[in-house]
């Protein structure tokens, strides 16, 4: 695997751990500092503006609101899509490494 589709298979993985991440804490939003807490536990070691990254791509994909992008602290929370998205109720796009369901 090559530096690129290494940093592809990372950001993958980390949009998928968001929405899991923000659906745990659903229906209250989740700001980014636990969501950056999470993934470092995960070995997925974001900075802060990568994680704001994620979440812009998140929001444009229609997956999560994204509030509190005028303050100090960010924090998302999932829309109606990203739910189905999280309960595999529809299927995934590209670009989110959800694991394929097993049960």
């Amino acid at each position: 695997m090559q530096n690129g589709d290494i940093a592809k298979a990372i950001r993958e993985e980390a949009r998928w751990r968001i929405l899991a991440t923000v659906n745990l804490n659903r229906p209250q939003s989740t700001n980014e500092t636990t969501i950056l807490r999470v993934l470092t536990d995960v070995q997925l070691n974001l900075s802060p503006m990568e994680l704001r990254k994620e979440l812009d791509y998140l929001e444009e994909r229609g997956l999560v609101e994204v509030g509190g992008k005028d303050t100090q602290v960010w924090f998302a929370k999932l829309t109606r899509n990203g739910i189905d998205v999280v309960e595999y109720t529809v299927p995934c796009d590209a670009g989110i490494a959800r694991p394929a369901k097993y049960w």
